[in-house]
């Protein structure tokens, strides 16, 4: 890749920098407080790249969870990524042989970026948004390590830690709303987090599903408004299309 294709790639990842290394060093941070070595803090976000599903993953270890316990919670917490892939099928087409790399980098924030930003003219796809992909994992790895390697010689407590990831998502969010103009997404989102929160502390669901139940109604909720208006223009579409073939029948 050309240089001036990196540094704009650079330039992109930016915001998730700045969180990767902010989240990441808790994370190597509780690897060390949990009395875990050093290594094991890189190896998981090299093979596991998950940040949630690696902050799941310490409590569970701690709490000495079954292997099934661990395996089934961290599908739950990553399966909204099922949806990601699926939105991506079309952008990922010519991707070559970044793909399978693409895919298993694709968390969140790089999932925010790789849907608002644009391939420059005469650059690869596949290698720009590969390096896209690979910077974000690179800044992910070296807040671990940074977090493991500071938590085997300072105390450090936790508190307020956890609104580093909610400062990052709303950044992204700015930059989303920014390029699209599209402020039904995140308003549906927000509407629906409310409720599920609210049913939360009324004892209609547990606590620990509001995430779950945000983001099933979340995207029920698109598909049936967007569905709808998707539905009437393809209906217009229909209707104009059948009124101009009976203009031309009439000509003939």
């Amino acid at each position: 890749m050309k240089a001036s294709y990196f540094a704009q790639a650079a330039r992109i990842t930016a915001p998730v920098f700045f969180g990767y290394i902010a989240i990441g060093i808790p994370f190597g941070l509780m690897v060390a407080s949990a009395g875990y070595p050093v290594w094991l803090a890189p190896v998981m976000s090299i093979v596991m790249y998950a940040g949630a599903g690696q902050y799941a993953a310490m409590g569970l270890f701690a709490a000495g969870a079954s292997l099934g316990t661990i395996a089934i919670t961290e599908l739950l917490v990553n399966i909204r990524h099922v949806v990601y892939g699926l939105s991506l099928i079309t952008k990922f087409k010519h991707t070559g042989t970044w793909k399978p790399y693409i895919i298993f980098a694709l968390t969140d924030e790089t999932y925010s970026l790789l849907t608002s930003c644009t391939v420059p003219d005469g650059a690869d796809a596949g290698a720009f948004y590969g390096t896209i992909a690979l910077l974000d994992h690179i800044y992910w790895i070296a807040g671990g390590i940074i977090g493991a390697v500071a938590g085997t010689f300072i105390p450090f407590s936790f508190e307020g830690v956890e609104f580093a990831l909610t400062a990052l998502f709303i950044v992204l969010l700015l930059e989303q709303l920014e390029k699209s103009r599209d402020v039904l997404p995140p308003v549906l989102g927000a509407l629906v987090a409310l409720c599920s929160v609210a049913l939360a502390r009324c004892g209609v669901i547990a606590d620990g599903n509001i995430l779950l139940v945000s983001l099933a109604f979340s995207l029920a909720a698109l598909v049936f408004v967007r569905g709808r208006k998707f539905n009437n223009a393809a209906v217009r579409g229909k209707t104009i299309a059948k009124t101009a073939a009976q203009e031309r029948e009439v000509e003939k």
